[in-house]
Formats: structure tokens, sequence, C-alpha cells
């Protein structure tokens, strides 16, 4: 079954940086497209960025020149590089799949931007 745990969120002062992983499994990941989702408290999830199986890439305007998609194919991971961090991107951030119609999520990681 589809599975993906993600992993390096954390406590990070304002203009720090953070990576986010997350490891898939249970599909073939190079073929699909992934995505990292964001919500925080009182808000409703939003798309950060998105990365097609060739590689393109797409980023919300918040986070577009501070914030990095990538993939490895061959360790079935997907990754967040998250820099200049300000303290509106604290928030729970998620990894997403979509196959056959149906949204797969990982559990999510904690991501706070604070002084």
């Amino acid at each position: 079954q589809v599975q993906l745990v993600e992993s390096g969120g954390g406590l990070v002062q304002p203009g720090g940086s953070l990576r986010l992983s997350c490891a898939a499994s249970g599909f073939t990941f190079s073929i699909y497209y992934m995505s990292w989702y964001r919500q925080a408290p009182g808000k409703e999830r939003e798309l950060v960025a998105g990365i097609s199986s060739r590689g393109s890439t797409n980023y919300a305007d918040s986070v577009k020149g501070r914030f990095t998609i990538s993939r490895d194919n061959a360790k079935n991971t997907v990754y967040l590089q998250m820099n200049s961090l300000k303290s509106e991107d604290t928030a729970v951030y998620y990894c997403k799949t979509s196959q056959l119609a149906k949204d797969f999520w990982g559990q999510g990681t904690q991501v706070t931007v604070s002084s």
C-alpha cells in the first residue's frame, strides 16, 4: 500500500534553514507527481511546491526563491529545502501523491519558526 513518511521538521530561528524529506513506498515512485503542502493553525491546507516525474517544479508565490523541491528516484524520496525561513512558514508540512483520483498523505512533520 502507498506510504509516505515525512521527516526533518523542527524548531528553527527566523532566517534559518531546514530540509524536509518524504520517503515513499508501495508504488512506482518515479512516475508520479509529488507535492508538499502545509497547514498552519486555523488555516486551510495549502500547496507549497510540486515536482513532476521529469523534474519540472512549481511553487506557491509565498515560497518562491526560498524553497526548493527535489526528488531522488533511486531513493524513492522527495525533499523540500527551506531557506530564509519566516515565522509565517510555521505549519505542519505534508507530503502528497495522487493516484487513480485518490490522494495519499503522509502523517506530517511540524516546522516551527521562532526566536
